[in-house]
């Protein structure tokens, strides 16, 4: 006989749930990508799963099972949005069942009656202060070594506003030395722009590149104690990070991540009356409500009302 044993049922299984995940996965930029999976872990961990993430059984879940989980997130107080974007990546590893065939339709129907959970949470992240950034540039001028090479970074990301995903992927052709113009290839959804640098911002990336060379390759690269760096080796995203990190504790001010200065990026745009069209172009945004999203005007606004609010 032909039929399938136990175990080679089962293998073949995970190998088609494995397949399914990383279609869905590989289909995203890598910063969704990173997130995406976070919340996928968080709800198998809710599913009482273990194991490999690509190895746990996605087709199994039915609508039941999603409801549960939509549940258990709202009891642990989780954000309407954390909530809803864990169920888009169900959703999005269960469609790519579905469009493959694995999944079954009348599943795939029931579970889009599932709806989202309503709310509005407080904004993420916070607009920093100018004294703050000023203290970051400080401290990047107190190290000798690899300060101008971060002080660059953060030109980047004060003054253009750049993802953090899209600032490791630039290339040293990416600016224009002549006239201030970085090109953005590796945007969000592939989405390209150009900006001019204010001149402030050229400064920086003037006093990196003297160290750098002009030579071909990524425009920011780890660098050695001894100075030593291969320019065919980006920094990654998550490195960016941890730089930020870094210099923010030598700076002294709280906690700030990249994301934090694309909130401050769009709303110094908008202070300085720049239009909502405009602000989300430079900033990369497909949707104006993406923008509006950043914009931190009506919470200085409302700090302002409460401080000099009296009876």
């Amino acid at each position: 006989m032909n039929d399938e044993t136990t175990s080679q049922r089962h293998a073949h299984q995970h190998s088609g749930f494995c397949n399914v995940l990383t279609l869905y996965l590989d289909n995203l930029a890598p910063s969704g990508r990173r997130s995406m999976r976070s919340l996928l872990q968080q709800a198998a961990t809710l599913n009482q799963w273990s194991g490999s993430l690509e190895q746990m059984p996605w087709l199994t879940l039915r609508y039941e099972h999603i409801a549960h989980i939509r549940a258990k997130l709202r009891h642990a107080n989780k954000s309407p949005n954390t909530i809803n974007t864990t169920l888009a990546a169900i959703r999005g590893v269960l469609k790519a069942g579905f469009l493959s065939g694995q999944f079954p339709a009348l599943e795939w129907q029931r579970i889009q009656s599932i709806e989202r959970v309503t709310g509005k949470s407080l904004p993420a992240g916070r607009q920093l202060h100018a004294t703050e950034i000023t203290r970051l540039f400080n401290a990047c001028e107190r190290d000798p070594a690899q300060g101008v090479r971060d002080a660059a970074i953060l030109a980047l990301l004060t003054y253009a506003g750049l993802r953090r995903s899209e600032l490791s992927r630039l290339a040293v052709t990416d600016y224009a030395r002549r006239n201030g113009l970085l090109s953005v290839r590796e945007g969000k959804g592939q989405r390209q722009r150009e900006l001019v640098l204010p001149k402030v911002a050229r400064s920086y990336l003037q006093h990196w590149l003297k160290i750098r060379s002009y030579s071909p390759g990524v425009l920011f690269c780890p660098l050695a104690k001894n100075g030593d760096y291969d320019l065919s080796r980006p920094l990654s995203a998550h490195r960016v990070y941890g730089i930020l990190q870094h210099r923010a504790k030598e700076a002294g001010i709280a906690h700030c991540s990249p994301h934090d200065f694309r909130r401050t990026f769009v709303t110094r745009l908008l202070e300085q009356g720049v239009d909502f069209n405009t602000a989300s172009q430079l900033a990369g945004h497909e949707h104006i409500q993406t923008t509006v999203l950043y914009d931190r005007r009506q919470s200085k606004a409302q700090r302002q009302a409460m401080a000099n609010f009296y009876l």
